[in-house]
């Protein structure tokens, strides 16, 4: 098939553009608080009017918009990779693995990533509008408590694996000694990992995450949690469970932990230090949450963010910056995107 003159010169153009537009990754020294001050004035304004309306529509976008922000870092670094979409030359993308179930939120990325291109064209990158309405999703569900300046100047990378995703998340029915290398390669400590474990204070995951669970023996799940479990999920095909059982239904609880009524509450997704309550309880849904228990130091650390509310915020809040820091592989190159769900090339 012979191309015309104007189609190869077209093709040359789209070429250029996306040659010019990838450049190298952004390391975690080189990001900044305040990096779009003066490039996009206002750009965290935006971003926190559209979660706050958000949230007040659904509060469980502000869960959703926390775990998109872990199992984007923890794969390829922060580069909104977990954001694409399926294409033909990539089926198969992160948020497609079995480990990414339940992902949610990306309509209102999408819905913010339009606002700042309207006010800013292709100055703010999806990797950090996802970081900033991560940040403000925490602190309206924590009602203040956790909350913490971003660092940005982030890029959008191109590569996006579903088996990249399975291989490198840490999956619910894992046991401590796998959970801790896992964090390990991503220079987490043990007191870290338990830390950001106690974002399962809100949320909810799909019963076939937990499916082991249903069937623990009774030192390691609390008989009438587990019953709770068992007939939540006989309700339909792998329904959604909440992580805590203080947002379930409340006549569920009074009918399977009745003993436990008096801390449902009506508002749900409540961010704080009730997860390492319940899992001394052994009222969590994971076995990757029940299993710090078995290990000396991760147990210690669950006791102490049991005791002490303001720690685990303070701690909390550092970790999700850390989080936040972790950089594209190196070589990585990146750009920013104009639609999160696309790379720019496929665009023209």
């Amino acid at each position: 098939m012979k191309l015309s003159a104007g189609v190869l010169c077209a093709l040359v153009v789209v070429q250029a553009v996306v040659l010019l537009a990838a450049v190298p990754s952004a390391q975690a020294g080189e990001l900044q608080v305040g990096y779009y001050s003066k490039k996009c004035k206002g750009v965290e304004n935006v971003v926190k009017w559209h979660v706050i309306r958000a949230l007040k529509a659904n509060r469980r976008t502000g869960a959703a918009l926390i775990r998109l922000l872990f199992h984007d870092c923890f794969v390829r670094g922060c580069d909104g990779s977990v954001l694409l979409d399926a294409s033909y030359e990539n089926p198969h993308p992160e948020k497609v693995a079995p480990v990414n179930i339940g992902l949610a939120a990306f309509d209102l990325l999408e819905e913010i990533k339009a606002a700042i291109e309207d006010r800013c064209p292709s100055v703010v990158s999806c990797s950090d509008l996802l970081i900033y309405a991560a940040r403000d999703a925490a602190s309206i569900l924590s009602n203040g408590h956790v909350h913490f300046d971003v660092p940005a100047g982030r890029l959008d990378g191109f590569v996006s694996k579903a088996e990249e995703a399975q291989a490198e998340l840490p999956d619910s029915t894992d046991d401590a000694q796998r959970l801790i290398e896992n964090f390990a390669r991503k220079n987490f400590t043990v007191e870290e990992l338990v830390i950001l474990s106690g974002a399962h204070s809100i949320g909810q995951g799909h019963c076939s995450s937990f499916t082991g669970r249903l069937s623990e023996p009774n030192d390691q799940i609390t008989p009438a949690y587990r019953n709770l479990l068992n007939y939540k999920c006989s309700q339909g095909s792998n329904p959604p469970v909440d992580n805590n059982v203080r947002d379930e239904d409340y006549g569920v609880v009074a009918r399977f932990m009745a003993g436990f009524t008096s801390r449902v509450r009506k508002i749900p997704d409540f961010l704080d230090n009730s997860y390492y309550h319940n899992n001394l309880a052994k009222i969590v849904t994971f076995h990757s949450d029940w299993t710090l228990l078995t290990h000396k130091e991760a147990f210690g650390h669950v006791k102490e963010y049991a005791e002490n509310g303001t720690l685990w915020d303070e701690d909390f809040s550092d970790s999700l910056v850390k989080l936040s820091k972790l950089p594209m592989p190196s070589g990585s190159k990146g750009e920013i995107r104009k639609k999160c769900s696309v790379i720019n090339h496929r665009l023209y």
